[in-house]
């Protein structure tokens, strides 16, 4: 007998005891055989949360949110970010609702509150307790972060997975599968057998207020999977967990009927809990258990923690931090110019399908003046109308640099008097607008990428590169195609032709103004993509093609990356499927995919401007309440990417007579790519070829005049 207890107090004894009664507590709750090798998983997975618990930041109450007033007063709109979605999102029920919250019994939990307030009521027998709380407006809390990724892989399990690629870290709303499927980068979470004792759950690692679940169905070119129904649970010890009711019985919520749309269903009361389970009840009949979701929570305060949560954002600027449609757009911008009258104008380039106006605002210290010696810059966003994010950090820029340059700040102010700056923020606003409609979740990853009559302005530019190509493939005919400022083909410019109106306004808006440097601000990704965006060898999708001067545009896209906080962080998630780590967060288009009539080459071929795209972040269509934390992500980017308009040689030519000649062609010794000087009306028209200009460390910008 003594050896027997002996044997009972040693660790490995200690192990066996818990996991027999571990085993035991199963049966008694009911559970199947089959089921319990999960369970079991699951537990030992979770142990090294409760060994090392993170520090977190003590949230603070919010309040109930104001009545929108008139957006238009300078005072008005710099109230402080709102936690909540705008109307045009999630919206609240506005009626007498009840909420439950579950308490961690004491010593189940390291995270659980001290003490209990008074209204709960204590049980002698230390099971859940519950506690109803009447409340006069349904509140609604943001997203958690799955798709943003705050949200870690490690806060992620289930019951089973498919495989590697469609594991519970898959299963984040909108992430999008890789080019072959069956590698590491599928398209969802897929369980790994088809029945009622699947799941898939996300531990919040606090205490939350959670108010609805978001669901879409598998990624996919070829397979058709996702959840038709689903029930929801919450636990506060992953141990035991309790269902979401409908009355007496167990809420079935109704999930998706295609696996693309987004589908919302708020629960019926708010619950404050640490953990949610989904656990689908029947999907698609000839399809497989798999989804993707989104968790919508309000973090509750937790008075255990002191210290800030992980990678958690705060900024000191002042800026209206909201989503803008295209009313409020106006008259932000129009504020920004009644504050800083001196150096902002708004100008329209044009029209979009639907007659809205194209504004831009230029920021410079003679506004509608080109002067000598200055460079032109521009900043274009919205071109896909559903990549929302560029377009609020061209709101927040514009904000930024009148403030700023009221303020005294010497970089601000040397870069506005040095630098004629051209921020457009909707290149499609008809698209914006029907993104705006659904709200930051429920659009889903292509709803208003296009114009209203269908194109993609991106790629809705001449392809010069061919043209280019085949040129010098010819090698033993006359060279017919310039190097550079490649005319527009004739079939282009023809009314028949499939042209956006959005992109015809770009293309004049180009050809009118001198620009030297430019960014497009795109969404989805964490990259910049330099040119050329095009392969150049027949039927390939992938291939390294760099321009004539590539070191120019790897030093462009390196300066972005690197100053943003994200982008060549080696421990970050991978947004989708591509890891760029390995080019410091920047990537050749054409090695990425290749486009064919890109911005990117069309501006490097046609003008004198060198164009890049600028992917600022993972989500598309940030909730409001991430967007300071974006700001001072892409901040410092965005004006040190401006401020490289100002490297390399940079001069005037001149005739003997000291007056300048518009349209000279100059060439730096080898690049095989020529730039011209910019036009002035007083010039004469007349040509210069300049040659073997010395190289500097950055050769190879632009001129202008």
């Amino acid at each position: 007998m003594m050896r027997a207890r002996d044997s009972w107090t040693s660790p490995l004894g200690l192990a066996l005891w818990v996991l027999t009664l571990t085993l035991m507590g199963e049966v008694t709750q009911g559970r199947t055989l089959e089921d319990q090798d999960y369970y079991i998983q699951e537990i030992l997975n979770r142990d090294h949360y409760y060994a090392f618990p993170e520090p977190e930041e003590e949230a603070a109450t919010e309040k109930p949110r104001e009545e929108a007033e008139e957006f238009g007063r300078p005072e008005e709109r710099r109230q402080p970010p709102k936690l909540k979605p705008t109307k045009k999102e999630l919206k609240p029920k506005k009626a007498k609702k009840e909420k439950l919250i579950l308490e961690t019994p004491p010593g189940k939990n390291g995270n659980r509150k001290s003490e209990k307030t008074k209204s709960h009521d204590k049980f002698s027998n230390g099971d859940y307790e519950s506690q109803i709380v009447s409340e006069d407006i349904r509140e609604s809390c943001p997203p958690l972060g799955l798709e943003t990724l705050k949200i870690t892989d490690f806060q992620l399990h289930a019951s089973t997975v498919k495989r590697y690629g469609l594991g519970a870290h898959r299963g984040r709303l909108n992430i999008q599968a890789g080019i072959n499927e069956n590698d590491f980068y599928d398209g969802a979470w897929c369980a790994g057998r088809n029945d009622l004792h699947q799941w898939i759950e996300v531990d919040a690692r606090r205490l939350t207020k959670f108010t609805g679940v978001i669901t879409q169905g598998r990624n996919s070119l070829w397979l058709s999977d996702w959840v038709t129904s689903y029930k929801v649970m919450v636990s506060n010890d992953s141990h035991t967990w309790i269902t979401i009711k409908n009355g007496s019985g167990d809420m079935i919520f109704e999930g998706n009927s295609e696996k693309e749309i987004p589908v919302l269903n708020e629960l019926p009361v708010p619950v404050v809990a640490r953990y949610i389970r989904i656990n689908p009840r029947s999907w698609f009949d000839n399809g497989s258990i798999c989804l993707r979701l989104e968790i919508l929570g309000c973090p509750l305060p937790d008075p255990n923690n002191y210290y800030h949560r992980r990678n958690e954002m705060t900024t000191t600027d002042d800026l209206d931090f909201k989503h803008h449609n295209y009313k409020e757009m106006r008259q932000l911008m129009k504020i920004v110019n009644e504050m800083c009258p001196n150096i902002t104008r708004i100008y329209n380039i044009g029209k979009s399908h639907q007659g809205l106006k194209l504004y831009a605002v230029e920021i410079s210290d003679n506004p509608g003046e080109h002067e000598v010696g200055e460079p032109e810059f521009r900043y274009i966003a919205g071109a896909h109308g559903n990549e929302v994010l560029g377009r609020e950090l061209m709101l927040l820029l514009m904000q930024f640099l009148c403030q700023e340059y009221r303020a005294g700040n010497t970089r601000i102010i040397r870069l506005i008097e040095d630098t004629r700056i051209h921020l457009l923020p909707s290149a499609n606003p008809d698209g914006y607008e029907k993104a705006y409609e659904v709200g930051s979740e429920l659009g889903g990853w292509s709803l208003g990428r296009w114009t209203h009559d269908g194109i993609d302005i991106n790629n809705n530019f001449p392809d010069l590169n061919t043209l280019l190509w085949e040129a010098e493939d010819r090698r033993n005919f006359p060279r017919k195609v310039p190097n550079h400022h490649i005319p527009i083909p004739e079939w282009f410019l023809s009314e028949n032709a499939t042209v956006a109106l959005e992109t015809r306004a770009i293309i004049a808006w180009m050809e009118k103004i001198p620009f030297v440097l430019g960014g497009n601000l795109q969404g989805g990704e964490l990259v910049v993509a330099y040119p050329y965006d095009m392969v150049r060898s027949l039927w390939k999708t992938q291939e390294q093609t760099p321009t004539p001067d590539d070191h120019v545009f790897r030093w462009l896209a390196y300066s972005y990356a690197s100053t943003h906080r994200l982008m060549t962080d080696a421990r970050r998630r991978v947004c989708h499927t591509e890891d760029f780590q390995k080019e410091d967060g920047t990537v050749n288009g054409a090695s990425w995919h290749t486009v064919a009539g890109s911005l990117n080459d069309f501006s490097y071929l046609h003008t004198n401007c060198f164009e890049l795209s600028i992917y600022v972040g993972c989500d598309k269509y940030p909730h409001e309440s991430d967007l300071p934390e974006e700001w001072e992500n892409n901040r410092e980017s965005l004006i040190v990417f401006m401020e490289q308009v100002h490297r390399g040689i940079k001069g005037i030519v001149r005739d003997s007579h000291g007056k300048g000649i518009p349209n000279a062609i100059i060439s730096v010794e080898g690049v095989n790519h020529d730039i011209r000087t910019g036009l002035q009306e007083l010039w004469p028209l007349k040509k210069q070829e300049l040659k073997n200009f010395q190289k500097q460390y950055l050769g190879g910008l632009p001129f202008w005049p």
